[in-house]
C-alpha cells in the first residue's frame, strides 16, 4: 500500500503505507484510518510531535547500524530522520500557510 500526503502549500508526498502509518502515529493520530486528515489549527502540533519523535529515535538508533540490520547488505538502512524529511517540509509549509493536510 501507498499512502500519498497532500496539501495546497506544498508538493504531494507518497510514502510506503507502513512507513506513512508510523509516522500519523508519531504525529498524535492513533487510528490507522486512510484516508484521513488533520485541520490547518492542529499542524503545527504534529508536526511538533513529529520533529521530537525522530529526534527520539536518532538519539536510540546504534551507533552501527550495519550490525543492528542483522543482515550482509552492502545497503546502508534509511534513517527515520531521512524518510520523515519530506513530510516535515509538508508539515512546516502548511502550517505556514494555514492549510490543512489530507492523505489517502
Amino acid at each position: 500500500m501507498l499512502v500519498a500526503c497532500t496539501c495546497k502549500a506544498y508538493a504531494d508526498i507518497t510514502m510506503f503505507g507502513d512507513v506513512a502509518l508510523g509516522m500519523l502515529r508519531m504525529m498524535g493520530h492513533r487510528e490507522k484510518t486512510v484516508p484521513g486528515a488533520i485541520l490547518a489549527e492542529d499542524v503545527p502540533a504534529a508536526l511538533d510531535r513529529l520533529k521530537r519523535a525522530v529526534e527520539t529515535a536518532k538519539a536510540a538508533a546504534p551507533h552501527d547500524a550495519s550490525e543492528s540490520r542483522g543482515d550482509d547488505s552492502d545497503e546502508p538502512p534509511v534513517s527515520l530522520a531521512h524518510r520523515a524529511l519530506p513530510l516535515i517540509e509538508l508539515l512546516t509549509a502548511a502550517a505556514r500557510q494555514k492549510v490543512d493536510v489530507m492523505w489517502k
